[in-house]
């Protein structure tokens, strides 16, 4: 049965550390406009409110940074998911930065409660940071640790209290109570750009990461294939693509933290159709393309934007 697509775009870069992403969605337009593309005429769309102008006040909580509006801004996605999902329409969510993903995780998971999630997350970061743990306070690299619930203490550097521990817990319960994740439902493609604490918290957990290198050594049909195996157990499926996940000198530098050395477009299409042939990919999200940092004029967006036409054709 084909899915009816709702387009959900969510300008918000308040959860990075870089400007501009929240321009990502408008550059993939603008790439599908140059290209003859009448893609957004033709589905559905909403546009998520945003707190990006909170960028300009003073910042409170140093070790999850402006996260009050981060809480309200995922709140705010994850009803959007909720709601597109319950209509019986396939979200394809737009967002700027990557905190994102635990709005649009949490509106998956209120929308299918009793079902076993899983998540393939293909990115150049693991994103498994809390702020206990994080050098930098950006909540963009926060999300699957407040997907998975888990706080990673054993490799605590900062004092959380007060507010900013209030907040942290608000957005772990947001859609439901409890975790909305198991590390078992976890998989990586593409991460090689982490900190120690990451490193050991994947271990720890026994995350599956597909690294660039061991996807051309043993074949990319086979490593997608053991990871579906392992998310045999999952009745949906979610997938997170951040542009970063591709190699920045090939692609370009159009991304908020680009890392050489990552896919290419094509071994991104592939991996995409791969999984979504498999029918249980309820959710995609392309997020992180920052034309602000684009070398290459709106290269990042137009390739988004090609990989994003190649998908669409499998889902809809």
């Amino acid at each position: 049965m084909r899915k009816r697509i709702r387009l959900i775009k969510n300008r918000s870069d308040i959860g990075a550390g870089t400007r501009g992403s929240d321009m990502g969605i408008d550059a993939i337009e603008i790439a599908a406009i140059n290209k003859g593309s009448e893609y957004f005429n033709n589905f559905p769309f909403v546009d998520v409110e945003t707190h990006n102008e909170t960028i300009y006040n003073k910042d409170r909580n140093s070790f999850a940074k402006r996260i009050e509006h981060v809480v309200q801004q995922c709140t705010r996605v994850a009803k959007t998911v909720e709601h597109t999902l319950t209509e019986g329409e396939f979200p394809i969510v737009f967002s700027g930065d990557h905190s994102s993903a635990l709005g649009t995780i949490s509106g998956i998971k209120a929308a299918y409660p009793d079902s076993t999630l899983g998540v393939v997350w293909i990115d150049a970061h693991a994103d498994l940071h809390s702020p206990y743990t994080s050098p930098s306070g950006n909540i963009h690299g926060m999300p699957l640790a407040a997907a998975l619930g888990n706080d990673n203490l054993n490799c605590q550097v900062n004092d959380v209290a007060g507010e900013t521990l209030v907040l942290w817990e608000n957005l772990k319960t947001i859609g439901t109570a409890e975790a909305k994740l198991k590390p078992d439902h976890l998989i990586y493609f593409g991460v090689r750009d982490t900190e120690e604490a990451e490193d050991i918290q994947m271990q720890h957990l026994g995350i599956k990461n597909y690294k660039v290198e061991e996807v051309r050594f043993r074949g990319l049909h086979a490593c997608v294939e053991e990871a579906l195996e392992k998310l045999s157990a999952c009745d949906l499926i979610y997938i997170s693509f951040d542009v970063d996940s591709m190699d920045c000198d090939l692609i370009s530098y159009g991304t908020g933290t680009p890392v050489a050395k990552g896919f290419d477009e094509q071994e991104i299409i592939t991996i995409l159709n791969k999984i979504i042939s498999t029918q249980k990919v309820v959710c995609f999200e392309v997020v992180e393309v920052n034309p602000l940092l684009d070398n290459k004029g709106n290269k990042m967006a137009e390739c988004a934007f090609e990989i994003l036409e190649e998908i669409t054709e499998g889902i809809g």
